[in-house]
């Protein structure tokens, strides 16, 4: 029986994401100054408003409010971690395994109800209540595939904003020449303003590449962990309700902690998602 009292693994911090951040404006920014050029160069409020407002704005009239809502939820994962250890889910399932097979599947009502991941509860609720087990899989695959797909549209919310950046930089840049083209009488100002015009588009790229698509990327890397997480779990629960050997479920499950196991995802994404389109 699992250790209820066990703290979860989840929400650890990605120091990744923070050490990511800080080398490659390391690197930017050090390239600059070895150029020969100083950081007061780049430090335009002007440019940063323009860009930072400009492509927010265009987020919010191409986004639906609650997907708009649920993208900034889950910039949290972006920052923590909140898919705990896989490894500690098989344990989890074997332990109910074990469990359903010496005393019977109505023996984990207790323990269902006390599950962390709402998922597992969900499933360990539907096997106790002895549903049938494609009917198991169907509706865990339907609620894993939605979830999958959300979170793929929240993903796009910054590929947009990714994508909308660096137009809106060279907005910035326009707009920044048009006040250099007032003071073509004076040379020196010329020179200055063309070079602080330019800002705004090294703004816009900036923060398209080093903070908008890496945290699409990591939204996505994020659903496909969740998501194998859950395939795992419909694929514990099947095995309990058909009554099989904890040894042959955790033989199956742990093909899911081994480096092939992405190809088993996919496939069972595709499955899901097939399944779906079939009900559908």
């Amino acid at each position: 029986m699992p250790d209820d009292s066990k703290k979860k693994a989840g929400g650890q911090i990605d120091f990744a994401t923070f050490a990511g951040i800080a080398l490659a404006l390391g690197a930017i920014l050090g390239g600059l100054v070895l150029e020969g050029g100083q950081i007061a160069d780049v430090a335009q409020v002007t440019a940063a408003l323009i860009v930072v407002g400009g492509t927010l704005g265009a987020v919010m009239v191409s986004t639906p409010q609650r997907t708009l809502i649920g993208a900034m939820k889950r910039m949290m994962g972006v920052i923590k971690d909140p898919v705990p250890p896989i490894d500690d889910l098989l344990e989890e399932m074997i332990a109910y395994a074990t469990q359903a097979r010496k005393t019977g599947l109505v023996s984990l009502e207790e323990t269902a109800t006390n599950a962390d991941d709402p998922f597992l509860r969900k499933g360990l609720m539907l096997a106790v209540d002895g549903s049938d087990l494609h009917e198991i899989r169907s509706m865990l695959e339907l609620e894993a595939e939605i979830e999958e797909t959300r979170a793929e549209s929240e993903a796009k919310v910054f590929e947009g904003a990714g994508g909308y950046a660096p137009t809106i930089g060279i907005i910035g840049a326009v707009l920044g020449l048009i006040q250099v083209m007032k003071n073509l009488a004076n040379i020196e100002e010329v020179g200055h303003g063309i070079a602080v015009a330019f800002v705004a588009t090294v703004y816009g790229v900036g923060v398209s590449n080093l903070f908008f698509l890496p945290v699409a990327q990591k939204i996505k890397a994020r659903a496909h962990a969740e998501t194998k997480r859950r395939v795992l779990i419909i694929e514990g629960i099947a095995g309990i309700v058909e009554g099989l050997n904890p040894k042959l479920i955790r033989l199956k499950l742990e093909a899911f902690t081994r480096g092939n196991e992405s190809s088993k995802v996919a496939k069972a994404s595709e499955n899901m998602g097939a399944a779906v389109a079939e009900r559908a």
